[in-house]
């Protein structure tokens, strides 16, 4: 049995769950999510969403906690939301935006500009002595996840300075630079 397929999803208040053709829609006061479920049962009863799989097969089993963990992500985010933070660290590397233009001085001869998704809210933060922090918000934790890898794939933190696009709190590998 899958220990995280297995578990049961609480629904917080103020969150609805419908299940229809194989189709979970989640709403909350963030937004509203659809996910396709694919040979598993999912039962609602009580505040409670438990999947079941209906066998044994090694392609049930996989299932069976993907789509636990992803309703679950769809019911934390249309209610809480979830944010990642990336920290800009070099000299001279820049962030700002205008509403969702995302505009980013990395050290190229020309600006980066990108356009957010509108599911996507954009914050630079840019103090004096300390690195520009760039702050992504959604009700879905697959979109902010995938614009954040975007943007940190412009310019990856290299191992000898450590200068590049890295998420706050991440830790990077340093290695020693050539002795003389």
């Amino acid at each position: 049995m899958s220990r995280i397929g297995k578990n049961p999803i609480t629904i917080p208040a103020g969150v609805t769950v419908d299940v229809k053709d194989n189709v979970v829609t989640v709403k909350g006061k963030l937004g509203e999510l659809t996910q396709l479920i694919d040979s598993i049962d999912v039962k609602i009863e009580e505040g409670t969403i438990t999947l079941e799989r209906p066998t044994e097969a090694k392609d049930h089993k996989a299932k069976h906690g993907l789509y636990r963990a992803l309703i679950a992500n769809m019911i934390e985010g249309v209610s809480n939301g979830f944010t990642k933070e990336l920290e800009l660290v070099g000299v001279g590397y820049r962030a700002s935006n205008q509403g969702q233009k995302l505009d980013l001085a990395l050290g190229f001869s020309h600006n980066i500009v990108l356009n957010l998704a509108p599911e996507v809210k954009v914050e630079t933060v840019s103090e004096k002595g300390k690195n520009p922090i760039i702050k992504l918000t959604s009700y879905d934790k697959q979109l902010v996840g995938e614009v954040a890898a975007k943007i940190r794939s412009f310019r990856k933190p290299e191992p000898y300075k450590g200068k590049g696009i890295k998420f706050v709190g991440e830790v990077l590998r340093r290695k020693a630079g050539k002795s003389a």
